[in-house]
C-alpha cells in the first residue's frame, strides 16, 4: 500500500483517464434555507439577515423554487433512493410548520426515500416554539440540530446569538419531547473562555443526555465580522487544555468521537454527515447549495446562485439556478476524497478509495508514505485512517494529498 515507486510510472496515464465507478454511493439531499434573524459575527455560511419587524422572506415563493430546483435534478438521480435529508441554513426553523409539511410532501412525491430516512433540520434556540416543533415533527422531521454554542449568557452575547442560556435549556427540553434524535452544537475557544466555563458548558449539555453532540473550535473565518474585528481568544495551549478536558468528559459520559467535531452514543451517528465524510453523493438545492453526483464514468459538482432573490428569479425565469456545474478531474479526486474521509476517527477501508473515486489506490502512494512516516496515518494497510496525531494536525495531513 505504501510503496510510492509505482506512482512515478503510472500517475500520468491514470490521471489522463476518466474514473470508472463499479457502483454508485449512497445518495442524500441537502436543502439550504438562507435567512436568519441576525447574522452571527463568526458565521461564513450563506445566510442573510431578515429585515427587522418583518417576516423578511416569501416562504411560499422560496418553497416553490426549491421544489422546481429538485425537479431539475431528478433525471440525474433517477431510480436512486435517498437515505437522508438535511435542512440547513441560515435558520430553517424560521419556516412555518405548514411550509415544512408542504416541502417534505413535495419531496416524498418526487424521490424514493428510504423507509427510515433520517430527516434533520437545524434549529435556532431563539426561534423555538413548542407548537411549531410539534408541527415540524408531524411534517416528518425526525432529527433536530440545536445551535446552542454555549450556555453562558456572556459568551452568547459575545457570539452575537439571539438566545440566552435559559432559552437554550428550554429549547433542548422542548426538542426532546418531540424528537428522538437531538444534536447539540457547542463551541469552544470562545472569547475570554476559561477552562472552568468550558467544563460547565459540556456538563450542562451532558445533563440532557441527547444522543449526539457536536463540539467545534471557534475559528476566525475570512469575510466575517470577527475576521475584521477579532475578539480576544484563549491561547493555543488554553484551547488544547479545554479540548482535552471536554473530550475526557464526553467519553466518560458514553459519547464516542467518530469525526473531528462529532460525538455520539452507540449507533446514534448522523447518517447524513457520515455520507458526506465517506464521499457519498448529495443533491444540493436552495440558494448557494452545493451538490455532488456520481455516474459510472464521472463525478460532478454543482453550485447554485447564492443570493436568495437571485436564486428564486433564476428558477422562475430560466428553470435552473446553477452558477457552476463541472466534472471533478481525476487529478483532483484523490484530494477531495482524502479531505473528507480523514475526518473520520475510524477512517474507511482502503477499498473504499477505488469504490468512490474509480481510481487505483497507488495514485496516492506518495502521500500515504509521507503521512505514515510522520506518524499522521495509521499503519494498517487495510485502512485509510488518521492517527490521533493526524487528527490533531488534520490540515497538514490533508495537504499531503493535494
Amino acid at each position: 500500500m505504501h510503496n510510492s515507486k509505482a506512482v512515478l510510472n503510472t500517475l500520468k496515464p491514470i490521471l489522463a483517464t476518466q474514473s470508472k465507478l463499479t457502483a454508485l454511493p449512497p445518495l442524500s439531499l441537502y436543502i439550504h434555507f438562507p435567512w436568519c434573524e441576525k447574522k452571527c459575527p463568526y458565521c461564513d455560511f450563506n445566510s442573510h439577515q431578515i429585515k427587522e419587524g418583518k417576516q423578511g422572506f416569501d416562504e411560499a415563493r422560496y418553497i416553490q423554487a426549491l421544489i422546481a430546483d429538485l425537479e431539475t435534478e431528478l433525471p440525474r438521480v433517477w431510480g436512486r433512493q435517498v437515505h437522508s435529508i438535511f435542512i440547513g441554513g441560515g435558520t430553517p426553523s424560521l419556516l412555518s410548520a405548514n411550509g415544512m409539511n408542504e416541502l417534505l410532501s413535495a419531496i416524498r412525491a418526487r424521490v424514493n426515500l428510504e423507509p427510515d430516512c433520517e430527516i434533520t433540520m437545524e434549529v435556532n434556540p431563539g426561534s423555538v416554539e413548542a407548537e411549531k416543533l410539534a408541527g415540524f415533527a408531524r411534517a416528518g422531521i425526525n432529527r433536530v440540530s440545536l445551535g446552542i454554542q454555549s450556555f453562558q449568557d456572556e459568551q452568547l452575547k459575545a457570539l452575537g446569538r439571539i438566545h440566552n442560556g435559559e432559552e437554550a435549556k428550554r429549547a433542548i427540553a422542548i426538542a426532546l419531547q418531540h424528537f428522538k434524535s437531538v444534536n447539540l452544537d457547542l463551541m469552544f475557544g470562545l472569547p475570554n473562555q476559561t477552562l472552568e466555563a468550558a467544563k460547565a458548558d459540556i456538563e450542562t449539555a451532558l445533563s440532557f443526555k441527547t444522543p449526539h453532540l457536536s463540539f467545534y473550535n471557534l475559528t476566525l473565518e475570512p469575510n466575517t465580522y470577527f475576521a475584521s474585528f477579532p475578539p480576544k481568544l484563549p491561547s493555543e495551549d488554553e484551547i488544547d487544555a479545554i479540548f482535552e478536558q471536554n473530550l475526557a468528559l464526553l467519553e466518560a459520559a458514553g459519547y464516542r468521537r467518530y469525526e473531528v467535531s462529532a460525538y455520539a452514543k452507540k449507533d446514534q451517528e448522523c447518517k447524513h454527515n457520515l455520507n458526506y465524510w465517506r464521499f457519498g453523493d448529495y443533491i444540493g438545492i436552495g440558494a448557494g447549495a452545493h451538490g455532488k453526483i456520481s455516474f459510472p464514468d464521472k463525478i460532478t459538482r454543482q453550485v447554485r446562485e447564492r443570493h436568495p432573490e437571485t436564486y428564486m428569479q433564476a428558477m422562475e425565469t430560466k428553470g435552473n439556478a446553477l452558477i457552476e456545474a463541472r466534472d471533478i478531474s481525476a487529478k483532483d479526486l484523490p484530494f477531495e476524497f482524502m479531505l473528507n474521509v480523514l475526518r473520520l476517527t475510524d477512517g474507511v477501508d482502503t477499498v473504499t478509495f477505488g469504490e468512490r473515486t474509480g481510481l487505483p489506490l497507488n495514485v496516492v502512494s506518495k502521500g500515504l508514505d509521507e503521512a505514515s512516516k510522520k506518524g499522521l496515518l495509521d499503519l494498517n494497510p487495510n485502512k485509510l485512517k488518521a492517527t490521533e496525531q493526524g487528527l490533531r494536525y488534520l490540515n497538514n495531513l490533508q495537504e499531503m494529498f493535494l
